[in-house]
C-alpha cells in the first residue's frame, strides 16, 4: 500500500470531494426505494414504464443499480491508496454519478424512451467506470488489483445480457443477472479475505491482546477463492446442472472453513467488526442453500438466492459503507444506536426473505416485511449518514485504510 495524502484541496461541494460520498448515499437511496417499487408491482406484470418484467427489473436494479454504486464508492476510495494517485473529485466525479442516475431512470422508463435508448444510457455508466478504474490501475502500475478490471468488465457484460433480452435479441436476462451477482460475490470473497482478517487482527491487538489472532493468508485462502469461483461459475452457466450442487457445496464448505480461521467470535462486542464476519457467513450459507436445494429441492431457487443477495451482498455493503463513512469523514469507528439498528434490520430482512419458503399462505406478507426491513436498513443509512457524507471532513483526523 502506498502512503499518500488522502485528499487534495477541494473547493466545491463536500459531497463530491471523494467517491464514497455520493455513491454510498446514492446506493442507499436507490436500495431503499427500488424494493418497495418492485413489491408494489408484484404480480402485475410490469414495473412502472419498464420493458423488463418485474423479477428481471428487480434483479437488474439490485445488481447493476444499487450494488454497482456501492462498488464504485468503495473502489474510488480504495484505489488512491493502492496506486498512490489522487482520488477522483469534483465535476468528473459528479458526471459519473449523473451517468449512474440516468441509467436508473432510463431502465425504469424504458417503455417510454425505447429499449435501445435505455440500453445505451444505462450501459454508459459501467463502461465509463471501467475505463476510469483501468486508467488509475494502469497508470499506478498496480498489477495486484488487475482482477478488479475483470470484475467490472463482467458487470458490464452482465448488464448487456439483460438489455439484449429487453431488445428482443436473446433470452439472456436471467443469465446476465446471475453473472452480475456472481461477480459481486467473488468481489466479496476476494476483498473480504483482505479486510476482514486485517481489521480483526488490528482490533484484537489493540483491545484484546491476549486473544489468538486470525490465521495468516495461505494455501487455504487461495483454494477457497478457486472453489468459490468454480461453484459460482457452475451456477451461472448451468444452474440446473447435475454437478452444479456439488461445486456449490464444496465452495460453501470452503468459505465456512476460511471464515472460521478469522476469529469472528472474539469480535461479538464490536458491531462494526462482527457485521463483516456475519456478511461473509451469509456467503457460505447462500452457497450451501443453493447446493442443498439443487440436491433435494427444498425451496424455490429464488429463495435460496436471497441468502446471497440480501444476506451476503446487503450485509457486506452496509458493513463496508458504515465503517468507511465514519472513518473517512473523521468520525470515531463506533456503532451508535442508529448503526446497530441498520445491522439488525438487514439481518431481519435476510431471515424474513428465507422464511418465505415456509410461509404457506403468508408469502406476500413476508415479502413485504422483508422488503420493509431492507428499505429500513438502507433508509436509516441515508438518514444517519447523509449529513456526514455531504459535509466536510472533520479536521485533524487521519483517514484509515478502507
Amino acid at each position: 500500500m502506498v502512503g499518500i495524502p488522502r485528499y487534495r484541496p477541494h473547493a466545491g461541494p463536500a459531497l463530491f470531494s471523494a467517491g464514497f460520498r455520493p455513491f454510498f448515499l446514492a446506493a442507499a437511496l436507490w436500495a431503499a426505494l427500488a424494493v418497495p417499487l418492485w413489491l408494489a408491482a408484484y404480480g402485475r406484470g410490469a414495473v412502472a414504464a419498464s420493458v423488463l418484467p418485474p423479477a428481471l427489473w428487480h434483479g437488474h436494479e439490485m445488481v447493476f443499480g444499487f450494488a454497482i454504486a456501492s462498488v464504485a464508492g468503495f473502489l474510488l476510495t480504495a484505489i488512491p491508496n493502492w496506486t498512490g494517485r489522487m482520488p477522483l473529485q469534483g465535476w468528473p466525479l459528479a458526471a459519473l454519478v449523473l451517468l449512474w442516475a440516468a441509467g436508473r431512470l432510463a431502465v425504469l422508463g424504458s417503455a417510454a424512451i425505447g429499449a435501445p435508448a435505455a440500453a445505451a444510457i444505462d450501459l454508459a455508466f459501467p463502461l465509463a467506470f471501467l475505463l476510469t478504474i483501468a486508467r488509475e490501475i494502469l497508470a499506478g502500475r498496480n498489477w495486484r488489483n488487475l482482477p478488479m478490471l475483470a470484475a467490472l468488465a463482467l458487470l458490464l457484460l452482465g448488464s448487456l445480457l439483460v438489455h439484449l433480452e429487453a431488445l428482443g435479441v436473446a433470452q439472456t436476462g436471467e443469465l446476465g443477472n446471475r453473472l452480475g451477482l456472481a461477480t459481486l460475490l467473488m468481489l466479496i470473497s476476494l476483498m473480504g479475505g483482505r479486510i476482514i482478517p486485517s481489521f480483526t487482527r488490528n482490533w484484537l491487538v489493540k483491545m484484546r491482546p491476549q486473544e489468538r489472532l486470525p490465521a495468516a493468508a495461505g494455501v487455504l485462502d487461495a483454494a477457497t477463492l478457486v472453489l468459490t469461483g468454480l461453484g459460482l461459475a457452475a451456477w451461472v452457466g448451468a444452474p440446473d446442472g447435475e454437478w452444479t450442487p456439488w461445486a456449490e457445496l464444496l465452495a460453501g464448505i470452503a468459505v465456512a472453513v476460511r471464515l472460521a480461521r478469522w476469529r469472528g467470535l472474539a469480535t461479538v462486542r464490536e458491531p462494526l467488526l462482527v457485521v463483516l464476519h456475519v456478511g461473509y457467513a451469509w456467503l457460505s450459507c447462500g452457497l450451501l442453500l443453493l447446493a442443498f436445494n439443487g440436491l433435494w429441492a427444498l425451496m424455490p431457487a429464488s429463495d435460496a438466492v436471497h441468502a446471497l443477495t440480501i444476506g451476503a451482498v446487503g450485509t457486506m455493503t452496509l458493513a463496508v459503507m458504515t465503517r468507511a463513512s465514519l472513518g473517512h469523514t473523521g468520525r470515531p469507528l463506533a456503532a451508535g444506536p442508529g448503526t446497530k439498528a441498520i445491522f439488525l434490520l438487514i439481518t431481519a430482512a435476510a431471515l424474513l426473505r428465507l422464511a418465505v419458503a415456509l410461509s404457506g399462505g403468508r408469502t406476500e406478507l413476508l415479502l413485504w416485511l422483508a422488503g420493509l426491513a431492507w428499505s429500513g436498513a438502507f433508509g436509516l443509512f441515508a438518514l444517519f449518514y447523509g449529513r456526514p457524507l455531504s459535509r466536510p471532513r472533520i479536521s485533524g483526523t487521519a483517514a484509515p485504510p478502507i
